[in-house]
């Protein structure tokens, strides 16, 4: 019998799909022979007590679940998500250029020093890229702080409040679509398709309104053997460029190819949207921890 630890925090079991999820890989857990344990930060000193750790917490490398990943690599333990992963996807610069160096196609990219910004530099962005033009911190999650512009005074005042966070910032032309692609990988191979709609008169999946709310479409799954053509391999490829652990790569489909917006670490799994058309997801997981 293996042990399996999940590693969350508080907020990680919000709400009820969160919970049923964490709830199902458990069960599965069970079935395989094995004890799953929900792990919280009070009981990080437990992690090398396990077999495995399985990270269900934002994987930021100043939060908590990046010293729970530390952790469990020091002691040899196999964790999802790993450290090297975590510090790739948490920097969107780092991200883009590991999926440059290999050959995955994303849309038109800048990287942006911030002692390079100024106006004239931004007429010449948005003269190359079209507009509008998305800007985005590098260490932006769950589509805050990512926006678009469409001259150059918006483009410095987005800038000058993205450049609070850090000292670059990244520009990208604009792809419009009625969706996101989201294929979920492990280990190198396809784990799931969904699409992620994006809400009418919105142009994010997620959108934080003034009065704190958000407004975010409904996910649709897609099983794995009715992906598109090209789909799942421009996928795999993003998520082959970050390590072997596992992604959640948002891809938008141009004409008859696909681009890829970012790889996420550690993406989010719901019962109910994540796992519709892929019911062997908890267990594959385990599998992949544990055997």
């Amino acid at each position: 019998m293996g042990k399996l630890g999940i590693y969350v925090e508080r907020y990680t079991i919000s709400s009820s799909s969160e919970m049923n999820a964490l709830m199902r890989l458990s069960q599965e857990a069970r079935k395989l022979g094995h004890r799953a344990d929900v792990l919280f930060r009070p009981d990080m000193y437990k992690i090398p007590e396990y077999d495995a750790i399985f990270i269900r917490a934002l994987t930021d490398p100043l939060n908590s679940a990046y010293v729970a990943a530390r952790t469990a690599e020091m002691h040899g333990i196999p964790v999802i998500d790993d450290p090297d992963s975590i510090r790739i996807c948490c920097d969107k610069v780092s991200m883009y250029r590991h999926l440059m160096h290999s050959g995955v196609p994303i849309p038109d990219t800048r990287m942006i020093e911030r002692q390079a910004i100024d106006r004239e530099l931004a007429e010449k962005l948005i003269a190359e890229l079209g507009t509008p033009v998305v800007l985005k911190a590098p260490n932006s999650s769950f589509s805050m702080y990512v926006e678009k512009v469409t001259n150059a005074e918006e483009f410095l005042a987005v800038a000058k409040r993205f450049l609070r966070r850090a000292n670059r910032i990244i520009a990208q032309r604009f792809m419009k679509s009625a969706f996101d692609w989201r294929v979920g990988t492990l280990g190198g191979e396809p784990l799931y398709i969904c699409q992620y709609i994006i809400p009418k008169n919105h142009w994010k999946i997620l959108t934080y309104t003034s009065e704190g709310k958000t407004v975010e479409g409904t996910v649709k799954g897609v099983p794995l053997d009715k992906a598109p053509a090209g789909l799942i391999d421009c996928a795999v490829a993003a998520a082959n460029a970050v390590g072997r652990g596992i992604y959640g790569v948002d891809v938008k489909q141009v004409d008859d190819g696909y681009v890829v917006i970012e790889v996420n670490d550690n993406p989010t799994i719901n019962a109910g949207d994540e796992d519709q058309a892929s019911g062997d997801l908890y267990e594959r997981v385990v599998r992949f921890l544990l055997h």
